[in-house]
């Protein structure tokens, strides 16, 4: 079973409306999780457990920007780690073309340092 907890800020914390259950509160958003499990036990649901919790926080579209946000900065790491393979991939055949390693470095606009790095 899933639930869907639309959660709504207000001036002492969040009001969370559990669809097709009820409402709830808690004071902190990272407590909300437990909080609606709580309810959900205490309204007798044998579920309360084990269901899949989406707790989705409405706060006129900033979730949105800030669900945006962390695809962005997955998307960097994603492009980061994937810059750091190519990396090593063409300082070992820079390496093994013969170039010495100031060269690499030169080529590649890094230090001599990180050339060592990125070919151990």
């Amino acid at each position: 079973m899933s639930y869907i907890v639309q959660a709504r800020h207000w001036e002492r914390g969040w009001e969370l409306h559990v669809d097709g259950v009820g409402v709830t509160q808690s004071r902190t958003l990272a407590r909300a999780e437990a909080m609606v499990r709580d309810y959900l036990r205490l309204d007798g649901h044998t579920d309360w457990e084990s269901s899949d919790l989406v707790i989705a926080p409405d706060l006129d579209g900033l979730e949105r920007r800030a669900s945006a946000a962390r695809e962005l900065t997955r998307s960097a790491e994603r492009a980061q780690r994937d810059a750091a393979r190519e990396a090593r991939a063409v300082a070992t055949a820079l390496r093994e073309a013969g170039l010495s390693v100031s060269d690499t470095a030169a080529v590649l606009g890094v230090s001599r340092g990180r050339v060592s790095q990125l070919l151990s």
